[in-house]
Formats: C-alpha cells, sequence, structure tokens
C-alpha cells in the first residue's frame, strides 16, 4: 500500500498545486491553455520522439495490449452512447457526445506521469504504442458517430476530411513518426539536439500535471451530475475491466505488458471530451462533468488498480 501512496501522491499532488495556484490566483489562468498547449504541442512529441528511436518494437507494438485497449474503449463509447439516450434521454447527438467522455482517455496528462513512476521507462514504450492511434482513431470513431446521427449532420467526407487534418497535424502522431524512423536507420543525435531533446521531455510530467490542474477551475459541477458520474464510472471501471478480461485471462498476455495498457485504460477522461463536446454544441455540460468528477475519482481507482496489477 505505501508503494501505491508513493505512486499516486506526487501526481495528485501536482494537479492539486496546479488548481490551487489558479483557485488563489497566484498563477494566471490564461496561463493554463498555454501550459497545456506547450505539453501537448512541443513537450510530449519530444517524449514521444526520445522512446521511439530506443524502442524495441518486437514487444512495443503488443497487438495483445492495443487491441483490447481499444475494444474497452469502444465498448465504453457504445455503452454509454445508449445509457445516456435510453435512461438519460438524451438527445442523439447528446449521447454520442457523452460516450465520447466515458471513450477518451486521458493518456498525456495524467496516464504517462503515472505510468512512468510506477513502471519505469519500459512502461512507457508500450503505452506509446497505443497513444500513437489514440487521438487519431478515438476522434475519428467520435466524429462518424456524431455526422450519422445528429439531424443537422455534415456529410460523411466532410467529417473524414476534418478528421484526417486533425490526423496530419497532431504533434503528437508525428513525434512517433519521427522517432520510429529515427530507430529503423539508426540514426544518431549529436550531443546538442539530443540534450535538447532530453530536456523538453522532462518537461512533460510537471507541466501536465500542473497544467490539468489549472485547467479544472474552468470546470463545474453542474446539474447533469448523475449521468456524468455514470459515465465517469464507465470510464475508469468498465474500460480497464474490459482490458483485463481480454488481455488476462482470454489471451494470457505477458503480465509485464498487460498492465501497462490496463492501467492506462483505467485512467479519467481526457480535456479532448470537453473539446468535442463544444465542436459539436452537444452535450457540454455532460462532457465537462465527466472529465472533472473521473479525475477527482481517479485517486481511488487509479490506486486500485495499482494494487490489482502491482508494482
Amino acid at each position: 500500500m505505501l508503494a501505491i501512496i508513493n505512486v499516486v501522491l506526487p501526481v495528485f499532488a501536482l494537479i492539486s498545486l496546479g488548481y490551487l495556484a489558479v483557485r488563489w490566483r497566484l498563477f494566471p489562468s490564461e496561463g493554463v491553455r498555454g501550459l497545456v498547449q506547450f505539453v501537448n504541442n512541443f513537450a510530449t512529441p519530444c517524449l514521444l520522439f526520445s522512446a521511439m528511436t530506443t524502442a524495441d518494437f518486437r514487444t512495443t507494438f503488443n497487438l495483445g495490449v492495443i487491441v483490447p485497449f481499444y475494444v474497452g474503449a469502444i465498448a465504453s463509447f457504445v455503452i454509454g452512447s445508449i445509457v445516456a439516450v435510453r435512461v438519460f434521454r438524451n438527445r442523439p447527438g447528446e449521447g454520442v457526445s457523452s460516450g465520447f467522455a466515458a471513450m477518451f482517455t486521458n493518456t498525456v496528462l495524467i496516464g504517462i506521469p503515472i505510468l512512468h513512476r510506477a513502471y519505469g521507462e519500459t512502461a512507457l514504450t508500450v503505452a506509446f504504442s497505443i497513444i500513437a492511434f489514440h487521438a487519431s482513431v478515438l476522434i475519428t470513431l467520435g466524429m462518424l458517430t456524431m455526422e450519422l446521427v445528429r439531424r443537422d449532420g455534415a456529410p460523411i467526407h466532410k467529417a473524414l476530411g476534418v478528421a484526417s487534418v486533425r490526423i496530419i497535424s497532431n504533434p503528437l502522431l508525428w513525434g512517433i513518426v519521427l522517432g520510429v524512423a529515427a530507430n529503423m536507420f539508426e540514426l544518431v543525435l549529436v550531443e546538442p539536439v539530443d540534450a535538447f531533446i532530453t530536456m523538453m521531455a522532462a518537461a512533460v510530467t510537471p507541466a501536465a500535471l500542473f497544467g490539468l490542474g489549472g485547467a479544472l477551475n474552468e470546470y463545474r459541477l453542474q446539474e447533469n451530475w448523475g449521468q456524468s458520474l455514470t459515465m465517469a464510472l464507465l470510464k475508469l471501471v468498465l474500460q480497464p475491466t474490459i482490458a483485463w478480461v481480454l488481455m488476462v485471462p482470454i489471451l494470457n498476455v505477458d503480465h509485464e505488458y498487460a498492465r501497462y495498457g490496463i492501467l492506462l485504460a483505467a485512467m479519467p477522461s481526457g480535456i479532448n471530451a470537453y473539446v468535442f463536446a463544444t465542436y459539436y454544441n452537444r452535450g457540454v455540460n455532460i462532457a465537462t462533468n465527466t472529465v472533472l468528477i473521473s479525475t477527482v475519482l481517479s485517486v481511488l481507482t487509479v490506486s486500485f488498480w495499482l494494487y490489482v496489477l502491482g508494482l
């Protein structure tokens, strides 16, 4: 138990520091967006590039880990959307937005720091094989579904075009692609370049967690907390449980690698759930509350999964 506390406490302490710093006006709220953009667009791509240059692709791209992760995510999306429409009487577009919040994982701002503290560098190379497809696959799925169900939906080819632009312009994907290319061609970086990338990569954890904490000040628990709590539980409980069932009893994936994918699936809803909802103006309050509730509850659920999976 002490080992779990040692992993979880510093992570959520940094999130709390960011929240309180903005709440008490010790850090400007307008600076939070820039900090998160720095993490997503600059620091994390450097971290991904660095990890891919030294990765052993025979173990990194493990389909026994990748496929169950995405099966769990898509199942949460489908179930969340159906529950939102049938149980909470949402309109179809709002249901898709709710399901997206139950599906999309905070892989970068929380997932990477916790995996790194729990299992070290080895866990990150496996996690990056999931992150490589995460935004592109799930955002495309969400956009296509939204365009199919909302009454004022745009043509499918337009949705595909927007999704393609988002994928191609994603700095995280470029960090992975360039890192894989450097690995394949055995590129050796000169010392100043290697030092630059190392320094940028080192900024990911503190900046990501502080920025996430600051961003939580923008969210307020509103009247849809019951539905948001349901979506949060689908994200925190159902999604990693499906991943565990597929990886462990069914596929018998090596425990060392399975736990990386399962723990990543157990992370809370990512901020992109809010971005997705605002883009379509569907279920914004529900997405917002789901991010907030799942982030707070993940203190307990992540600790539970660390106990189950072992350190």
